[in-house]
């Protein structure tokens, strides 16, 4: 469909598409601390991931992500999708999941990344969705449907809510 049947509006979200990568390994998930030199979440832990590039599809932006920001290869899935409300114009976040994670961890321009325990989340400086995500998306298997979410703050007050 050309670009003039698609129905954009300005009331509608123009979306930049990003993914949330959590790689786990029994209870504990590969976070990266972000660098210090870092704009945004420096030193805060964070899921590892990215924008998704144009001519990439979802999953190979991952596969991307990982190798670039932690140097390994892991089965990868779609557990979610959550749209960000970020003003005119939105993020929508496509939450992977993987597992068999293989290869050396390398550290990275992101910061470096580390095995972390779940519980060990509540504790730690994190962004601030990270804990919800985590819990939302702890006990998914590949099978399971992808759920769905928006994000959005309310009174200062980060929400996220599940579909």
């Amino acid at each position: 469909m050309p670009i003039s049947e698609q129905g954009i509006t300005k009331d509608r979200y123009m979306l930049i598409p990003r993914t949330a990568i959590f790689v786990r390994k029994g209870d504990e998930y590969l976070l990266v601390k972000g660098a210090l030199t870092k704009r945004l979440w420096a030193g805060k832990y964070n899921c590892l991931g990215g924008h998704v590039e144009r001519g990439e599809d979802v999953i190979s932006s991952a596969r991307r992500e990982l190798k670039e920001e932690a140097g390994i290869t892991a089965d990868l899935w779609l557990c979610g999708t959550v749209i960000v409300d970020a003003g005119d114009i939105g993020v929508c976040l496509f939450v992977i999941c993987g597992e068999n994670a293989q290869g050396e961890i390398t550290e990275s321009n992101e910061g470096k990344a580390e095995w972390v325990k779940k519980e060990a989340v509540l504790h730690l400086p994190v962004v601030e969705d990270l804990p919800i995500l985590i819990e939302r998306i702890h006990s998914m298997n590949q099978n399971d449907p992808p759920f769905s979410a928006r994000s959005f703050y309310e009174d200062e007050k980060l929400k996220v809510v599940f579909g």
